[in-house]
């Protein structure tokens, strides 16, 4: 290794300047997924997130209001340009509506799983192009999944989905709305969240730790600690009994803070999805998930082939079983009507037979009667 002296510079230490200076000028994009059940509070945590109204949220009435018969997960996307110090960044936030909320959820998590493949296979074709100067770039960086507060443990819905999406995009488990929860019960849930993620091999989302500077892997340590993240999310200002004006919830016992650690672990994970490991999620998904991707589908596809697409879609499939349904229980029905048919012949035929039987026999009768008859009769006489 060979080093500059003192005072002679050459200027490579300049670097990390230009970097930063081409990167405030092109800026990046960046997509957060959020996948969980209605109600758990995902519109407000991203509108919380980013301390703007990214999204609108849903009445109550709205969403009750809603098409029910259509059991299928939606796929809704909303775009914004946040800057800050001159610096912008393409947001979009990919919301799952419909993800859990019907008695029958099996496959409900396949239009999720499509998307995040399909942003893979576009980027990769694009790149596959002579020309790629302006690449659309839609590739999840990563996917909040919301966990109903229950105290209990995970759902089966929910380890089937995570151990779906941990091996397709950054993965970070949420339990939302921590203020539903004592501490000490929340605590209890982390615990058993823990225990299901390792036995079920999910993957969740990890970052090296261990840094240059001491206070860094400190703070690594402690929000890697926190997982899964226990958030409340408001946009409402309200005061706190010492006096102070924060963003949080009013109970009769007293406020709710989001951005409180001790009330919830929202501001680590901020810290984790803006202002720490934003690059890191962004490169893992660009070096780890789409290179996964990207190799998988090289070793069984041409160069420039399309993908072939398979007909999963959730709905489809429900529409094709209740036909099949409906065609065997027709079948069954006309099975029925048509062995009820042949048992009312086969009961005509044998009263048919046995009328015939009865006539025959009186005929046998008739002719038995008519031959004793012309036996006992005088001979004729002679003229």
């Amino acid at each position: 290794m060979v080093s500059t002296q003192a005072g002679a510079g050459i200027g490579i230490a300049n670097l990390p300047n230009q970097r930063h200076a081409i990167a405030s000028k092109k800026g990046s994009n960046y997509t957060i997924l959020l996948c969980g059940e209605s109600g758990l509070g995902k519109t407000t945590f991203i509108n919380t997130l980013f301390t703007t109204t990214i999204k609108t949220p849903k009445t109550y009435k709205r969403r009750f209001n809603n098409n029910t018969a259509e059991k299928t997960v939606e796929i809704e996307i909303i775009r914004a340009e946040l800057e800050e110090k001159q610096f912008g960044v393409k947001l979009s936030v990919v919301d799952t509506p419909g993800f859990g909320d019907y008695t029958n959820n099996r496959d409900s998590w396949m239009p999720i799983i499509d998307f995040i493949d399909d942003q893979h296979e576009s980027y990769m074709r694009q790149d596959q192009q002579p020309e790629r100067q302006e690449l659309s770039d839609m590739r999840v960086h990563c996917c909040l999944y919301f966990i109903r507060p229950t105290g209990h443990t995970l759902k089966p819905l929910d380890i089937e989905v995570m151990k779906r999406l941990g091996t397709r995009v950054n993965l970070i488990p949420v339990i939302a709305k921590a203020d539903t929860l004592t501490p000490t019960d929340l605590h209890k849930f982390k615990k058993r969240i823990l225990e299901v993620v390792a036995a079920q091999n999910i993957q969740c989302y990890t970052f090296p730790l261990e840094s240059d500077d001491e206070a860094s892997t400190r703070r690594n340590m402690n929000i890697m600690a926190a997982m899964p993240f226990s958030v409340i999310g408001s946009t409402d200002d309200v005061l706190t009994v010492d006096g102070r004006t924060v963003k949080g919830r009013q109970y009769s016992w007293g406020v709710a803070e989001v951005e409180n650690e001790d009330h919830c672990d929202f501001k680590k994970l901020r810290q984790l999805l803006i202002r720490t490991h934003m690059l890191d999620l962004i490169h893992s998904t660009e070096e780890t998930h789409y290179e996964n991707y990207r190799r998988s589908q090289m070793e069984t596809r041409k160069i420039g082939e399309a993908k072939v697409k398979t007909v999963t879609n959730p709905k489809w499939k429900e529409e094709e079983e209740a036909l099949r349904k409906r065609f065997t229980e027709q079948v069954r029905l006309e099975e029925n009507r048509f062995r009820s048919w042949e048992q009312q012949l086969i009961a005509e035929r044998d009263r048919l037979n046995k009328d015939l039987e009865a006539e025959h026999s009186h005929i046998k009768a008739l002719e038995a009667e008519l031959e004793s008859m012309q036996v006992g009769a005088p001979p004729k006489q002679r003229k």
